[in-house]
């Protein structure tokens, strides 16, 4: 039986924030991909700048937060299209504005499966850390 000790306590909280720290390397690295022309740049100077620090932290098995945070700009297009498909309009004080949307059940769901899979491979990469010692 594992006792839940403040050590254990404090490796588990450590290795969430490394998630975490992985999750927004992800993120800015998807987001700074599909906004290469604009701020994509400083987006992906963002995530490497990230990616050197949390190497140098170690426990590279968070690394799997990357793959979660890929995910989140995929949740920003699905809530942004969440009216779509088609022609989307909405009343603006003097009138009315429209625009074209895309389905957004596709980019949920690529944002659920990866969601799913960064946290799956981080619990099992983590167990296995546990049980080699």
């Amino acid at each position: 039986m594992a006792y839940d000790t403040a050590a254990a306590r404090g490796e588990r909280r450590a290795e969430w924030g490394l998630f975490l720290g992985w999750l927004a390397v992800g993120a800015c690295l998807v987001l700074g991909t599909a906004a290469l022309l604009s701020v994509g740049p400083v987006l992906i100077a963002l995530a490497a700048a990230g990616t050197l620090l949390l190497l140098r932290a170690g426990r590279r098995h968070a690394a799997a937060g990357a793959l979660t945070g890929a995910a989140l700009p995929l949740f920003l297009l699905a809530g942004l299209n969440r009216g779509g498909p088609g022609t989307v309009c909405h009343a603006v004080p003097g009138g009315q504005t429209c625009a074209d949307t895309y389905a957004p059940m596709p980019f949920l769901a690529a944002g659920l499966l990866l969601c799913a899979a960064g946290l799956l491979l981080f619990r099992v990469l983590v167990r296995r850390r546990r049980a080699a010692g």
